[in-house]
């Protein structure tokens, strides 16, 4: 069975090498269509999603929503889009009709929102305005979680109270949760110092996100890079009884940005679903859902 991948940031051609917060990762340029495809084989992925990148927090190259079109029109086999809009586009004011927006690029087939990487509070007013016209054009939004300041990503606190104050306010949005700082809070004992990272050994119980995935039917998992495959595949046994409770809310994901991931450990959880759905560690259902079904679903309704 080919995988959807949910979470990808392919561009139409080669760009200027980035600058990385650490030497060791710099150098790199986005992934091209045709290196994506020559990644995705041997994962057997058949499709993904492109999630454009319009913040300037973000990176820097934007991959705006007319070239993530595009790509989708050229590559109607390897392509989905979502478009993404900045809270503060417009005139940076929470009365800002997004609609306009969000309505026009819908018509061009964008599925959803995001990756939100705007570095403000999850309850702006700005942000809040976002999440009230993405639910009122029923169009799901995947963000990032990032600190305040040097970092890019939607800001909350460690305990994810202003996450849970919008999954209140907006029940019919649904919110695809990405990042460490929303993965690590998987399991408890997290702090403020190891919350950005990549926690190791046993899901200690009484997790954040369980919590909230168990109260909030809008809340959603995206599976993609260290954080997201990390937090199902670090505790093996956690992760089988994690998948199976949430397996209409979990999708597959990878968040390939860059032809050097194809080293990245993050791309191992392909082949840890298969592994896991073969030896009946998990179901052939929540199998098939994860990887596949539940895009399907999201994206061809």
């Amino acid at each position: 069975m080919k995988k959807i991948d949910m979470h990808a940031h392919p561009i139409p051609f080669k760009t200027i090498e980035r600058i990385e917060r650490t030497p060791a990762a710099a150098g790199g340029t986005f992934v091209t269509p045709q290196e994506l495809r020559d990644m995705y084989d041997p994962l057997g992925i058949e499709k993904c999603v492109i999630l454009p990148i319009v913040s300037p927090e973000a990176q820097h190259v934007w991959i705006s929503n007319e070239e993530a079109y595009r790509l989708t029109v050229e590559y109607p086999d390897l392509f989905y889009w979502f478009c993404n809009i900045d809270p503060r586009i417009d005139k940076n004011s929470p009365d800002s009709d997004l609609s306009y927006y969000l309505e026009y690029y819908k018509k061009l087939g964008a599925r959803g929102v995001g990756e939100v990487t705007a570095n403000l509070y999850f309850d702006d007013p700005r942000v809040l305005n976002l999440f009230y016209h993405c639910e009122k054009c029923n169009l799901p939004i995947t963000f990032h979680i990032g600190r305040q300041g040097n970092d890019y990503g939607l800001i909350d606190d460690l305990g994810l109270p202003r996450l849970e104050k919008v999954l209140n306010m907006f029940p019919k949005l649904r919110f695809l949760g990405h990042s460490q700082k929303f993965w690590a809070e998987i399991g408890s004992g997290i702090t403020e110092e190891n919350r950005n990272g990549y926690p190791e050994g046993k899901v200690l119980p009484g997790g954040r996100i369980v919590e909230l995935m168990r109260n909030y039917p809008n809340l959603n998992g995206d599976l993609s890079a260290g954080s997201g495959s990390n937090a199902v595949m670090r505790d093996p046994d956690f992760g089988y009884a994690f998948i199976e409770e949430f397996q209409d809310r979990l999708f597959f994901a990878t968040d390939i940005c860059d032809p050097r991931n194809v080293n990245n450990p993050m791309l191992k959880l392909s082949a840890w679903l298969d592994e896991a759905a073969s030896t009946g560690k998990i179901s052939q259902l929540a199998y098939e859902k994860v990887c596949r079904g539940n895009a399907i679903a999201l994206l061809e309704s």
